[in-house]
């Protein structure tokens, strides 16, 4: 009877910390997490309506929230599935709106601008660049196209090479397009089926820069090869942009860019000597 009696009170202290959502035998401890209610589409105000709460998710998930009122009203900045685990990467803040409403504006810092930039596979390490990430840019081409190497071409030495050179670091991505549901950047959480987040490759990206990285960055589109490499979560800036950059604190510093002013800022011409 006594032995009894023991394993019925063991039994009860199992019972009770599981329903407590501590640790249970063969398992850690939980947590509960918002989660999509229903698809919720990119750009949009979230409501109450769309949340509902997903208990005993393992605590090893991170970067979620535990409160709905913490999600309300925030800005679905990525396609959210039905069922998902809502994580903060995925979300952004607009204060100029209503609820339910889609936002007014993209939230760019001042002086910043938005532009779409082509992507592909190669150039777009295979689909996994995804919102909130940041990318570094390398441009490659010819020597030749710079004005010291034309004036030595001339010359019978015509020093044609090719280069590559990275032109941009932590840049950051605001948008994909066309939108890929649940995508998460490289921090992000699980989704509610316990599998990591698929991707895919987009055709374009759409990134945040000043107005005068904005004309460099044509340049480069338009008159060099450009590949994108995917920093490490570990080096994303701390803060995305909240102030002017008071080398071109707003539209009107941008005063265009021919090769002379390429070849100033990022010196070409005299790689290697």
């Amino acid at each position: 009877m006594g032995l009894l009696l023991a394993l019925l009170a063991a039994g009860g202290v199992y019972l009770f910390g599981s329903i407590g959502g501590g640790a249970t035998i063969g398992g850690g401890p939980t947590q509960s997490v918002v989660m999509a209610k229903s698809a919720i589409p990119l750009r949009h105000a979230i409501t109450k309506d769309d949340l509902d709460v997903l208990k005993n998710v393992s605590t090893n998930v991170t970067n979620v929230y535990a409160n709905i009122n913490d999600v309300v009203g925030l800005i679905a900045q990525v396609q959210i599935t039905k069922g998902s685990v809502i994580t903060k990467d995925m979300l952004g803040k607009d204060i100029s709106l209503t609820s339910g409403t889609a936002p007014a504006y993209l939230p760019l810092a001042s002086g910043y601008v938005a532009v779409t930039i082509p992507t592909s596979e190669q150039v777009g390490v295979a689909g996994h660049i995804t919102l909130g990430d940041y990318i570094t840019v390398v441009a490659s081409g010819q020597t030749t196209m710079f004005p010291t190497k034309k004036a030595a071409a001339s010359t019978g030495n015509p020093g044609i090479a090719a280069v590559s050179k990275t032109v941009f670091t932590n840049v950051r991505i605001i948008g994909l397009g066309p939108a890929i549901a649940n995508v998460q950047p490289a921090s992000g959480a699980t989704t509610v089926s316990g599998q990591q987040p698929v991707g895919g490759v987009t055709s374009s990206l759409t990134i945040e820069l000043t107005q005068c990285d904005a004309e460099y960055f044509t340049w480069f589109l338009n008159t060099m090869q450009v590949k994108y490499t995917l920093e490490s979560f570990a080096d994303y800036l701390a803060q995305a942009p909240t102030a002017p950059d008071p080398t071109c604190p707003d539209v009107l510093a941008a005063h265009g860019v021919t090769v002379k002013q390429v070849d100033a800022r990022y010196h070409f011409s005299t790689l290697n000597g």
